[in-house]
């Protein structure tokens, strides 16, 4: 990140690539990089930008002369250069202030058919003095819709040689995009700072609206294949007030379900290879360092990993509604809405995902451009019902409907998923009022044309996403899985250096310091209704929240495997007693318990995978402050309810 290459001594070319959105621009940073790039966070901010190297067999086919190293820069789509948003924000930085890099060269990516809107940057970075070159993309579109531009007036009009052009889909004009790169002759300039106002602005568009009129015409008849007709015709449809609520409703479904169920049989492979890898080290090396590389390093490593599926999936799946120009039309159809309660059109995508996972879910508000919004989403989205908290909910609802009919059972789970809706929207409400000042979500955005994906770019983003996942959060779930480890597998008794502790794996659960913990703090469960049993199952569930039903099997001696370890740990449950404290010798699980620890669960922030990405994403003391604040009032509702269903006899 504090690489600053000198370009003055012609050793490198520094490319910086600046656009709207749906423009075109990562199409052409994915053309000249190939898969020899990596996304950088800027420093101060969570937002992301590329930094790649012109593909080797690029420099070779074309005898590239003039450079060792042609540098190229993807930077966040924006539609000005008068920042509205954190990803503006950041793209106006790596312009001017050029800490990371010193730019040489930036090449404008300007959609053909919106030049109305798009040249505004041209001019702004005419304005800066920063070199800049404009390249036309959507090209054959133009000549669909009718549109004859004059390149030669713009050029003029900017002081330009040339217009290059570039078709995305086959890379044509990608051959004169490398030879100017290589005939460019670097100079050395002065950054400018313009203040633009709105009167500036404004004067800008009027100057590049006479522009406009001068250099296109537009034909009276489009051609039978316009792709703004079949944008249009498609539109009847999937904005229709009726039809298109159902076909959102038909997609997102599709995405949740990919989410969850596509995902799910390469997390069990994920899973069941790691735990092959750790029976094997078990079966062939012996000892407590056996146990700790199998139950410690394998299994946070496989911690860490079995997110990658749902990660790849989700954003397989945004890129896929983005590059289709439909995802757009879900930030307009539920941006009015979600505004009620803070957020925006953008946010929807990231919530819904989060009923499957919220890391992915989270790692998804990097999408929105509103930092308050962000804020939000990011507070909210841990609220949803995520699959994680599945195996818990079946065990309580197991235990109260356990003699009663199923469907029972059933209409609680779907309470609980109503309720975790409820919370969030309340949660929401709150934290609107409470942050950002009287900053609103404002949806800012053009309803792109239809168009065909490409798999390698969608297959390559996703891939992207999910390396950042590992490299990123794996290393700070990682190390809190090891010591969460720790502290459940010590103490030992060791003599001239060997292990001598001969107890079963219960009874040194039992003894750890986790456990020693939990009993000191017992007081601090009772209000739930619970032990120090269940409290050890609350604070084992802060590694991931399945966690708890194994840790209750452990220190309630429950043996066997899957269903019969279930069966056996729901016949414990019925029979637990507190065995200390003012509540000994009463039943540990009745209705005021369950229905606290449900509700525990569905508003307290405990996983470590979580708590890692948000880390990430907002820095420590946010994640920090969302973890003490959603278990505080978790705790605080979870007594509550479970002391008046106590005073009612329950």
């Amino acid at each position: 990140m504090s690489e600053i290459l000198n370009s003055t001594n012609l050793k490198s070319l520094n490319v910086v690539l600046v656009g709207s959105p749906n423009s075109g621009k990562t199409t052409l940073y994915n053309w000249l990089t190939g898969s020899k790039h990596k996304t950088v966070n800027y420093p101060g901010a969570t937002i992301e930008f590329s930094k790649g190297e012109l593909q080797t067999e690029l420099k070779e086919k074309f005898k590239l002369p003039q450079f060792s190293q042609y540098f190229i820069y993807d930077t966040p789509g924006v539609y000005s250069l008068s920042p509205k948003s954190a990803d503006e924000e950041v793209t106006l930085k790596i312009l001017t202030e050029q800490k990371i890099f010193q730019i040489d060269l930036a090449l404008v990516i300007v959609d053909a058919t919106q030049l109305n809107r798009q040249l505004l940057i041209c001019q702004q970075l005419n304005e800066m003095n920063i070199p800049f070159q404009i390249v036309f993309t959507m090209n054959d579109v133009a000549g669909k819709e009718g549109l004859l531009i004059s390149e030669k007036e713009i050029a003029n009009h900017f002081a330009l040689n040339q217009i290059l052009k570039f078709d995305g889909l086959l890379g044509q004009g990608l051959i004169e995009i490398i030879n100017f790169l290589n005939d460019f002759q670097i100079r050395c300039y002065k950054v400018l700072k313009p203040k633009w106002d709105l009167s500036s602005v404004q004067n800008i568009t009027n100057d590049l609206n006479h522009l406009y009129i001068k250099s296109v015409e537009a034909k009276k008849e489009r051609t039978k294949n316009s792709p703004l007709a079949k944008t249009l015709k498609i539109d009847q449809y999937l904005l229709h007030p009726f039809f298109g609520a159902i076909i959102f409703l038909i997609l997102m479904t599709i995405l949740f379900s990919s989410i969850y169920w596509v995902a799910q049989p390469f997390m069990d492979l994920i899973d069941n290879s790691f735990k092959f890898i750790a029976e094997f080290i078990k079966n062939n090396i012996h000892g407590l360092f056996a146990d700790f590389l199998s139950d410690g390093i394998i299994t946070a490593i496989g911690g860490v990993v079995i997110f990658v599926p749902q990660i790849f999936i989700l954003f397989l799946f945004i890129g896929f509604l983005e590059n289709t120009g439909y995802l757009a039309r879900i930030a307009a159809l539920v941006d009015k809405p979600l505004s009620l309660i803070g957020l925006g059109g953008r946010s929807f995508v990231p919530m819904l995902s989060g009923f499957a996972c919220a890391v992915p879910a989270i790692m998804a508000t990097r999408n929105i451009k509103s930092k308050k919004e962000k804020l939000i989403a990011q507070f909210v989205i841990p609220f949803m019902t995520c699959s994680a908290r599945l195996p818990v909910y079946a065990l309580i609802l197991g235990f109260l409907f356990a003699d009663k009919n199923p469907v029972f059972a059933g209409f609680g789970m779907a309470i609980l998923y109503f309720m975790s809706i409820v919370v969030g929207a309340v949660a929401s409400g709150i934290i609107a009022k409470i942050v950002g000042g009287t900053e609103k979500s404002q949806l800012s955005l053009d309803l792109p044309l239809y168009r065909a994906p490409r798999f390698k770019i969608l297959l390559s983003q996703a891939i992207d996403k999910s390396r950042s996942f590992l490299f990123r959060a794996g290393p700070v779930i990682f190390t809190l899985a090891l010591i969460l480890w720790v502290t459940s597998n010590f103490p030992r008794d060791f003599k001239n250096g060997s292990l001598i502790d001969q107890r079963a794996a219960a009874e040194i659960t039992e003894q750890s310091y986790a456990a020693t913990l939990g009993k000191n703090i017992q007081p601090i469960f009772e209000p739930l209704g619970v032990d120090w049993r269940v409290g050890f199952g609350i604070i084992s569930a802060f590694a991931a929240r399945e966690v708890f039903v194994s840790a209750m099997a452990i220190v309630f001696h429950v043996e066997g495997e899957d269903d019969a370890k279930t069966e056996g740990l729901l016949s414990k449950m019925k029979n637990a007693k507190f065995e200390s404290g003012k509540y000994k010798d009463q039943q540990v699980f009745t209705i005021a318990s369950c229905v606290g620890i449900l509700i525990f669960f569905m508003i307290a922030l405990q996983c470590l995978s979580t708590f890692a990405i948000l880390k990430k994403e907002s820095g420590w003391s946010l994640a920090m402050a969302q973890l003490v604040s959603s278990n505080l009032v978790a705790y605080g509702l979870a007594v509550s309810a479970v002391q008046m269903l106590k005073s009612f006899g329950y």
